[in-house]
């Protein structure tokens, strides 16, 4: 009887790893893509963050040329960096989600933001970006 219980402890607590394992690292995916696409919008390199991260569903709705123009009107510089206020993943059938909440705070301003990311190669389906106030 202690055996089973043992043997059932055992596989709960292993369940329970992998689980944090797994969660822990789509977690950590997310945040590194929105720290590299933050960096890159920051730095002037709107093109390359388009590139790079825009899913092709959201590449449909929102042209290159409209992306790097709404970026330049937010006047980004140097004292920007990012403030995560939440990070929510989650699975499915295999492919994660990721749901990041926060703020860009900059010297003069502060800029709300919000990226949606799908895949196990983060790219953006979501994006919102819009001054505070």
């Amino acid at each position: 009887m202690l055996g089973v219980a043992g043997a059932f402890l055992i596989l709960v607590i292993v369940g329970a790893v992998v689980l944090f394992n797994v969660v822990g690292s789509a977690t950590n995916k997310a945040r590194a893509a929105s720290d590299d696409f933050t960096r890159l919008i920051v730095n002037g390199q709107s093109g390359q963050a388009y590139d790079q991260y825009m899913h092709p569903d959201l590449a449909q709705n929102l042209t290159k040329d409209e992306f790097e123009s709404g970026v330049a009107g937010l006047g980004l510089d140097s004292t920007c960096k990012p403030h995560y206020d939440s990070v929510n993943v989650s699975t499915v059938n295999g492919t994660n989600t990721a749901e990041v909440v926060g703020t860009l705070q900059c010297q003069s301003k502060t800029i709300d933001l919000q990226y949606n990311f799908e895949g196990n190669d983060p790219k953006m389906d979501a994006i919102r970006l819009r001054p505070e106030g």
